[in-house]
């Protein structure tokens, strides 16, 4: 018998197919540009949220309109804001605020309609009523106030 019959043979790892890669790619790419939310919205405003501890998620949040109140950098530190899209607004503004965040809205979503407010903690409740006065003048009824959980730290 031979010697070197029963030797094995080098066998050389195939290559790896990297043609469907590119496709994998752009769809990752496309899903995560279609999912993600992109803030429209230039806070001008700085705020500290207060904690709370029945706190609970919104639904429809296409249906939900957002008022910031808070400090503005630069400006004294007992004097709050109030801001409404991309803008610094008064309390006369939030009527006008309301009927145009309803009119962009559609049919379904007009009756949900729900105003967060994104308060300082250390706001004046007089300020925060007010608001809540100019909201109900202007038939925005639902009203949420912005919080995270309050952590039990023992």
């Amino acid at each position: 018998m031979k010697r070197g019959v029963f030797r094995r043979k080098k066998h050389e790892m195939p290559g790896l197919n990297t043609a469907a890669l590119p496709d994998l790619i752009f769809t990752v790419l496309f899903f995560f540009m279609i999912v993600t939310h992109m803030r429209d919205v230039d806070l001008q405003v700085r705020y500290d949220v207060p904690k709370g501890t029945e706190v609970r998620k919104l639904t429809h949040k296409s249906s939900v309109s957002t008022i910031y109140v808070g400090r503005v950098p630069g400006q004294p530190a007992d004097s709050f804001y109030i801001q409404l899209n991309n803008k610094l607004a008064t309390m006369s503004d939030i009527k006008a605020f309301v009927e145009t965040e309803k009119a962009q809205m559609n049919s379904e979503d007009q009756p949900r309609m729900t105003v967060s407010i994104k308060a300082d903690r250390d706001v004046p409740f007089g300020m925060i009523a007010q608001i809540k006065e100019a909201l109900q003048q202007s038939f925005a009824l639902k009203i949420n106030y912005s919080a995270v959980e309050k952590t039990n730290k023992n």
